[in-house]
This record gives C-alpha cells, structure tokens and sequence, in this order.
C-alpha cells in the first residue's frame, strides 16, 4: 500500500454507554470486536463528551462547541421541560426556547465534518445509525455532506420499529417511532426484520461494499460514521445475546459496582485508592428494599441493556472484519466512544412524566418478566445499575459531573501510534478533538471564516495527532479552560481543578469545587478550603458562556441569565417536525407539520442594540 495514501476514517459511537461496559474497560460484557480495537490501539479514560447524545453529535461533526452549533441542549428537553427534570427540580427550559445556539439542529454558523470532508477534500462520506441534529430534510445528514446515509432522526425509538395502535403519552411522542431518511428521502418502512444496531450494520456494509466495487468511489477515501442507537432505551436486544447474561446480575447493582470498580483498578485505569462517589439514587428503592419479584424484574432490564451491548459489538466486528478482508483496516483511522455516561434516570418517578407513561405502558406493552427485551416491552434500568457503570465518578447521563461526561474511548490507527498498542492513557481530550485530527490527517485546512458564501465559526477542538505520534505530552494545554453546561448543571475545568453545579435534588445548587487529580470521584467539595482557586475557575465560567452562548436556567450561573419572556412559555411549540402526530408520516401530508420555529429576541440585549454580547454569532444570522 503506498504509503502517500491518504487515511479512511470510521467513527464508531454507541449511545448512553458506561465507562466501564466494555470488556477492554473492566466489563463482563462479552465485546471481543471492541476490545481487539483496543489490544492493537490505545485506551483513553481521560475521554469527555457532553452530557447528553445530540450536544455530544454537533461537537462531533463540527470541532466546536455545541451551544455554538445549534444543540445547546436536546431540543425535546427544550420543548417540554419536564423530560428530564426529577421530583424537587424547580427549574424550567423556557428562556432557552427559540434562543441563538438552541435551535435543535445543526446550525448554518458551522460547517459540518462531511461537508469538508467530501466538498475540500474529495472523501466519499457516508453514515449509518442515529441523527439528532434536525428532521427535516433540509437538516438531514445527505443535507449536511452525506453522500450515502440511513439515518434515524429522533433522540431514539423502539430498535424493533414495534409501535401499538395507540395515542403517546407526551414523554413517548418523541420516543417510539423510528423516523428515518436514507439519503434524501424518508423510509417509508423499515424491513419486518429490523433490529437497529443489525440494520445500522448491514447498511454500512452495504455502502462500504459499494465503494469498495466502484473504481471511480474507490479512488477517494472514505469518511465513515456509525453512530448506534444502542444501548439507549428501550432495553430491547435479540434473545440469543440476552441469553448470554442469564443470572449474571441477581446478586445486584451494588456488587456489579464494586466488580467493575476492582476490575478497573487492576486494569490500571483507576487509582488503588480511588474514593468511589456514593450512590445517588434516593429517588428508586433500594436493593435490599425490594421484593424478590421487583429484583428479577431489575436484573432482566440488566440483562437486556448487557445484550445490547454485545450486539452493537457484534455488528462492529462485521464491519472492521471486512475493512480487514480488503486490505484497508491498517489505513482506517478507528475511534469508538460513547455520546455520554450510562442513562440513570429513573422516569417513573418522574412527576411530569410518570403518571400517564406508567399507565400507557401497563396497557400497551408487555413488561412481563419472561418478555423484558422483546419488540413490545419497554423498559430502562435506573440510576443504581448506571452508577454502577460510571464508578467511581459522580452521577450520569445529562449530569455535567465526571459520570455524565467521562466516557470510554478506544483510537486504533497504527501508522500514528506503532509501539504503543493495548497502552492506556489519562491525557485529557474531548469529542471537539475528532474534526481537527480527521482534518489534519487528510491535509485539509478548516474553511472559516466562510462557507459557501456563509460566515462561519473556527472548531475549538485540538489536532490530537501529535499526542499520537509521541511529538507532545498532552493533547491540551493544561492551563486551558473546558465547560459543560446542559439543563442548568453546568461545570468548568482548568487542569486538575473542577468546578461542578449541580441543582437540588441530585446538588447543593451551589458551586462545588473539586481536585480530580487527587479526588476523580468528585466526593470532597474543597470550596471553603480554596475560594480563590474557585473563583479564578468561575471567571472562566462566564468567559465560557459568553463565547458560546450558553442561556443559564438559574442566576447561580451568572450574569448571562434571563427570566423567560411571554414568547418562549408556552411548550410543544419548538420543535420542527411534529411527526408523531396522526398523518404527519404520509408523504403527500408532511408539509403539513413542519413549521418554521420563530426566533425570539434576546431579552439580555437592551431595546434596540444590535447583536449578540458575544462572538457566538460570529457565523451569522441563522436562516
């Protein structure tokens, strides 16, 4: 193989994956494919993504942050803000509604990956799996440099593509019906034998098999993206991978967690010493407190989500076995990574939500033991069995704490790194980091500050090919500033130092400060001990927000916060494409549900001021 050719490169994402599910990661879920990738690549535990899968999405096809992009949070937690607020939350979405960076879809102030890929540099760009950054074709992948894609639209859906005859409660409106596009049109209907990460993984199979029997595609590398809608829920995996895990977890989340905590320390990924982060989970009865029957219950829901994860490796092993047959694995730049920490939410304590959605699922569905992880079952597992996959670190999913934003990362691409094989490192990165490495690695410059006629924004992600080449120690600069914000948790890291907000009931709704360095758990808050180095921290804090346009939902986080206006109270009015609704699925009847979302004017800005008290807009107005 010649050894100017340029590198293919395969982005592999799981969604709502642990730290530590994966074998290569301390876990006793069988992922052989994963774990290879590992054996002949590198193992990051230093790793972060935003705390939630869209956020995560748009800072991976962009370089920049996602507040920036058009994803400053999940436009159906926007929508309706009891998604994913707990009982004791106080809290509302609404100034975000309608706000610059909050628009639910990849934004036109951001070239997106594919696009640079394909249009500067010639890539053959393809994707298979999940979407969430926009649902209409105008924002669709095939939209956004695509040249081939199948591709779900919504946060997630049932994998089996199994919805009853029945009217949504509001929380699963947006959660059932797997809406795809393949290229430029909507899939009228998924084959009868749909499983998600099966069919996410034929159909890159099917798109690399083209490429590889095309002498004109063939001679342009390939950009390829396979981001899974598993292991988000509803649990649901085929039985022969649900099997392998047959009373693997009756003895309970707990010892589950302390399992994996051992394992990783022997693995050398944590500390001998490490001090976990307690359990938070006060919301769901304890494992002591529940009967026989709800346990099993719980450990069939562990079961399912485990064989989704062998699954989802399954179908990664098909896919870099073939790369493997045609000689082009060695010249594919691999990473495989998670969008987020394991889900904990437990949504039947959920006020907002639980009443009509425990009820609708006790009537639609069959959540029988014998049938968890079947089409027509729906269930998630909770926060003690995702804390048992995000140990020793604080909380989960959409918490801006290490367990919500730490996730495992594998990079295999031997020209780069040969001689450092199965090693494991700490070195801090983050999903902002891939566009500049792909970038840097096909020999293509970042077009901003334009775009086909457009003002554009530059990535703020770093090339971590030096690190990989052993040229630099670090991938950052460890005087560098990082933030996390996503539902009013927010945090802001500066080396080892870390400062978390997180509201009541999970928080103190008081900034907290941390030394991970020392305290990777987040257990000692060392505010009262170190209040200048908070407070140095909390002056990058607004810095951060004022670059990327975060909209604060509580004035503990700053200046930039702003009650809602009359304009942005009223939910259910934000999203696009309402496609849940009756008829909004037929072709000919599409047009009728899409709407053109009203811009609401920055209530921060005095009457009459022109623009935004930042450079977020810098790519300008969005259309």
């Amino acid at each position: 193989m010649a050894s100017n050719k340029r590198p293919n490169f395969l982005i592999i994402v799981a969604d709502d994956m642990g730290f530590s599910d994966a074998g290569c990661f301390g876990s006793e879920i069988r992922t052989p494919n994963i774990d290879k990738l590992a054996s002949t690549g590198l193992r990051f535990t230093g790793f972060h993504a935003a705390a939630a899968c869209s956020p995560t999405r748009a800072m991976i096809l962009t370089g920049t942050d996602h507040h920036i992009a058009g994803l400053g949070n999940l436009i159906e937690w926007t929508d309706f803000s009891g998604q994913n607020f707990p009982k004791g939350s106080k809290y509302s979405t609404a100034p975000q509604r309608g706000m610059p960076g909050y628009e639910g879809y990849l934004n036109s102030r951001v070239a997106a990956l594919p696009e640079i890929l394909r249009d500067k540099g010639g890539y053959h760009t393809i994707m298979s799996g999940k979407w969430h950054l926009g649902l209409t074709k105008e924002r669709s992948p095939h939209a956004r440099g695509f040249d081939r894609s199948l591709a779900l639209l919504p946060a997630c859906s049932n994998h089996y593509d199994y919805r009853p005859d029945a009217e949504f409660p509001k929380f699963l409106e947006k959660s059932v019906i797997a809406l795809h596009m393949e290229d430029d049109h909507y899939v009228e209907k998924l084959p009868d034998t749909w499983y998600s990460s099966d069919g996410y993984g034929n159909r890159m199979l099917e798109y690399l098999k083209e490429w590889q029997d095309d002498s004109t595609l063939k001679e342009k590398p390939f950009f390829a993206y396979l981001p899974f809608s598993a292991p988000h829920w509803p649990l649901q995996a085929p039985k022969e991978y649900i099997d392998h895990y047959r009373g693997t977890y009756n003895s309970g989340p707990e010892d589950l967690r302390q399992q994996r905590l051992k394992k990783l320390i022997e693995l050398g990924m944590i500390p001998k010493d490490v001090r976990p982060h307690p359990v938070v989970a006060d919301e769901v009865q304890g494992w002591d407190e529940m009967t026989a029957q709800q346990r099993a219950m719980s450990c069939r829901a562990m079961e399912a989500y485990a064989g989704m994860i062998e699954c989802l490796d399954h179908n990664i092993g098909r896919v870099t076995s073939y790369l493997e047959s045609i000689g082009e694995l060695d010249n594919t730049f691999i990473m495989f990574f998670s969008d987020n920490g394991a889900e904990g939410a437990a949504y039947e304590a959920y006020p907002m939500v639980s009443g009509e959605l425990m009820a609708h699922l006790g009537k639609y569905y069959n959540n029988h033991i014998d049938n968890i992880g079947n089409k027509d079952s729906f269930v998630w597992y909770g926060p003690r069995w995702a804390q048992a996959a995000t140990a020793p670190s604080r909380l989960y999913k959409a918490y801006t704490t290490e367990g919500g934003v730490r996730v495992p990362c594998v990079l295999r691409y031997s020209p780069l790194h040969k001689g450092r094989e199965g090693e494991i490192t700490d070195t801090f990165a983050t999903v902002m980091d891939i566009a500049p490495t792909l970038l840097s690695l096909a020999g293509i410059e970042h077009p901003a500050p334009e775009w086909k006629g457009r003002p554009i924004v530059p990535m703020r992600g770093k090339d971590i090919t030096p690190y990989l080449s052993g040229a630099a120690g670090n991938i950052h600069d460890p005087t560098e500033a990082f933030g996390w914000e996503l539902c009013g948790r927010a945090a802001i890291r500066v080396g080892k130092w870390k400062a978390d907000f997180i509201p009541f009931p999970k928080g103190t709704s008081a900034w907290q400060l941390y030394n991970l360095e020392t305290d990777p758990g987040e257990t000692e808050d060392l505010a009262q001990q170190h209040p200048d180095i908070l407070q140095e921290l909390l002056v990058h804090w607004e810095k951060y927000c004022e670059e990327t346009g975060v909209v604060p939902l509580q004035p503990e986080l700053g200046a930039r916060f702003h009650e809602a206006v009359e304009a942005q109270m009223k939910e259910g009015e934000w999203m696009e494409y309402e496609y849940w609704k009756p008829g909004a699925l037929e072709e000919r009847r599409r047009t009728e549900f899409v709407r053109k979302i009203a811009k609401v004017a920055d209530p921060r800005l005095k009457e009459g001021a022109a623009g935004q008290p930042s450079n977020v807009l810098a790519g300008g107005t969005e259309a």
